[in-house]
């Protein structure tokens, strides 16, 4: 297995992001991807993560591999990257080797681990509506409403999405659509809740796309996708807060 990286930051970016959620991995190196595939240990939010073999200048494999590691332990070594370095990764001996090529050549060992998990599947899943938006006017309403309670909810009517909260004597409230770049697709009105501790996390995936759109329903999971053309996506599936609550 050879792989290398001439722009590693999408790498060290995503590993950042998904261990918000999650401290082990299962990474798949198959023959057209590299992907991640994981549930958070309070069973609330799916991460499925694609790097694809176009945005490698090196992708070589004989036969599709599984690599178990400690994300804690990757990021210490993703965080030695600088700026112009190129990033490789071989397997040998039960370890994933990553080498720095940069002003001088760093190589960094890192041990597989054991996870006992079963095969995590993505559920199938049907929306009423489709919200794309740039990633930022995203990130700054979750921001927004994440001072006021621990839930926030989604409501699309009359072509806006409006993102609320509301906790105590206080309010916040954020009134998304008409704008150039916004695109909500969908005529029906759906109110949703989600927890506002899991969307600051979901939210920094802003950082790897300029784009993302989110799909819902009431009672009903929430799809958050994040996608590079020929590069990479970067999907989310959170649970709801249900209206019961």
């Amino acid at each position: 297995m050879k792989l290398s990286l001439a722009e590693p930051k999408v790498l060290v970016d995503s590993v950042n992001v998904i261990s918000e959620l999650v401290t082990e991995v299962k990474l798949k190196v198959l023959k057209d991807r590299f992907e991640v595939m994981a549930m958070d240990p309070a069973n609330v939010v799916m991460v499925i993560f694609k790097l694809l073999s176009s945005a490698f200048t090196e992708y070589k494999i004989d036969g599709e591999k599984e690599l178990c590691v400690n994300l804690d332990n990757l990021k210490q070594i993703l965080r030695r990257v600088k700026a112009g370095d190129m990033l490789k990764m071989e397997l040998e001996d039960n370890r994933l080797r990553i080498i720095l090529v940069g002003e001088n050549i760093r190589t960094f060992s890192l041990g597989l681990i054991d996870i006992d998990e079963g095969e995590q599947k993505v559920p199938n899943l049907n929306f009423p509506v489709k919200i794309e938006m740039p990633s930022f006017v995203f990130n700054e309403a979750i921001e927004d409403v994440g001072i006021v309670a621990e839930s926030v909810a989604l409501l699309t009517k009359d072509g806006k999405l409006t993102i609320k909260s509301e906790g105590g004597t206080s309010a916040a409230k954020v009134e998304i659509g008409g704008d150039e770049g916004i695109k909500i697709k969908g005529d029906d009105e759906v109110l949703a809740k989600y927890s506002i501790e899991y969307l600051k996390k979901i939210s920094k995936g802003g950082k790897l796309a300029g784009n993302v759109v989110l799909e819902f329903n009431k009672d009903y999971p929430l799809r958050v996708n994040y996608n590079v053309v020929d590069k990479l996506s970067m999907v989310f599936i959170l649970a709801p807060r249900l209206s019961t609550e």
